[in-house]
């Protein structure tokens, strides 16, 4: 028997309330931990490069396996958080790296360090998938791009934040202690976001609609909303089948294959740049005759540049949209892409890649926050996404090869030229057949993708969005 889709309506319709606002922190707060650990890479490799416990092949091998657990992490988080539910893979994985970080932190040698980071890399990966997709099926659509900008802005300033702490304590107490720092905070969060709802979206995609409902009418009551209130306005609802619960080769049919090359392009591009330019820049710094302790502050200015870029994110998510706004920041950062490697004293540098890094952070917050979640619907939401964060894992394994060869080879310009041009690409091919997401229901984009041919819709066909 066919179900009807009211969930969706009724969420969107929902005033902002302390309850999204907690769903926020409760989501924020594991993803902030995450970011953190990711992050901490630059800090503890410029340390291992400096007291010679590690060498740019071993670092390029740390970054690589951290990639591939990431790239694994992203496919099982998809599969699992489509099939068992986003609550159940968000508690799962945050475990999982935060007992690996605490174990890395007593790692006897590098080597063992890489095998450790691999696990992290696994809940790290499954975290970003879930985390970005949840948030998206909860916020109503007015503000479903800012809220995913306010998150992306929250996890930001981890960035700094490890490399500002990694500044104080690594000189002088050793880079043990930043991963006890980040799986000790991992793990308090764990317990702490125990008490999150399971997404009625999904619920309600997965045939159970009665659970969604009750969970639906519980979020109305907290946020001042009478529920037979909602049910007399609600738009028309729409047919969805209790039985289909998606397949992975929909995201290849002719009404979503648009949709799925736009989101690799963008994670693809993201994952590149980011990477290329953040990991590195510490090690590169070093190796161009700075101190570690000097390295490390001049870093620590640039990577302010994560919070504003955020911010800046915020206020454009819904006036510019997701789609241009990534085009124009795109354009932007080559821009400075460009100017960066005629920089040449300390307050060039530092100015330079601040204004590189709020770039990127704009563009973070755009793409994997809030763009590409949206880009699918609820049934194939984390598989959309994960697959997505599984080929920009998977294209950031050779990155670090390539980083190191390019500026071992060309210098700081040739990792340059790596990242130019791949937001120039990036730039032309989300303008070309990305789709514009701003301030529209989850539901009203699916709708979007499947009525481009109505014939499959009516057929049943497998690619068809009903």
């Amino acid at each position: 028997m066919p179900g009807y889709a009211s969930v969706g309506a009724r969420l969107d319709g929902l005033p902002l309330s302390g309850f999204h606002w907690r769903l926020l922190g409760l989501i924020a707060a594991g993803m902030y931990f995450d970011s953190f650990d990711i992050y901490i890479a630059g800090t503890v490799l410029a340390a291992m490069i400096h007291s010679g416990e590690s060498t740019l092949g071993l670092n390029a091998a740390f970054v690589s396996v951290t990639f591939i657990g990431m790239m694994t992490g992203a496919w099982l988080s998809g599969v699992l958080g489509d099939r068992f539910g986003r609550r159940f893979c968000y508690q799962f994985n945050l475990g999982i790296y935060g007992f690996a970080s605490i174990a890395a932190a007593f790692a006897p040698s590098m080597p063992w360090l890489i095998a450790f980071r691999l696990i992290m890399g696994v809940g790290m990966g499954a975290e970003i998938v879930v985390g970005y997709g949840t948030l998206s099926e909860f916020i109503p659509a007015v503000w479903r791009g800012r809220f995913g900008t306010i998150l992306n802005l929250i996890i930001n300033t981890s960035l700094f934040l490890s490399t500002f702490l990694g500044w104080l304590i690594v000189p002088r107490y050793g880079w043990r202690w930043m991963f006890v720092i980040a799986g000790c905070g991992a793990l308090v969060v764990w317990f702490l976001r125990k008490s999150m709802p399971e997404s009625p979206r999904w619920l309600e995609s997965r045939g159970r609609a009665e659970e969604a409902s009750g969970i639906v009418t519980r979020i109305e009551a907290v946020c001042g909303v009478d529920a037979a209130t909602s049910y007399a306005n609600e738009a028309a609802p729409r047919r969805i089948d209790q039985e289909d619960h998606g397949q992975l080769r929909e995201l290849f049919s002719r009404q979503l294959l648009g949709r799925t090359i736009t989101g690799i392009t963008v994670l693809v591009a993201l994952f590149t740049v980011n990477y290329a330019f953040v990991s590195w820049i510490p090690t590169f710094l070093v190796k161009q005759g700075h101190s570690v302790s000097n390295s490390l502050g001049l870093t620590a200015v640039m990577f302010a540049g994560g919070p504003v870029g955020s911010l800046i994110a915020f206020l454009l998510a819904e006036r510019t949209g997701r789609k241009w706004g990534i085009v124009m920041f795109s354009l932007i950062c080559a821009a400075f892409g460009v100017a960066y490697p005629f920089a040449q004293s300390a307050v060039a540098i530092a100015s330079l890649g601040f204004a590189i890094t709020c770039c990127i952070y704009v563009l973070s917050s755009f793409s994997v926050a809030t763009y590409v979640p949206e880009l699918f619907p609820t049934r194939l939401r984390l598989r959309g996404a994960g697959l997505s964060n599984t080929v920009g894992r998977a294209v950031s394994i050779v990155i670090p090869y390539a980083v190191a060869a390019s500026f071992m080879r060309f210098g700081i310009a040739g990792v340059l030229t790596l990242i130019v041009g791949t937001l120039l690409a990036q730039a032309l091919i989300v303008g070309l057949i990305g789709a514009e997401t701003k301030r529209r229901s989850l539901e009203a984009i699916e709708e979007e993708a499947g009525t481009a041919t109505p014939s499959a819709i009516e057929s049943g066909a497998a690619g068809a969005i009903r």
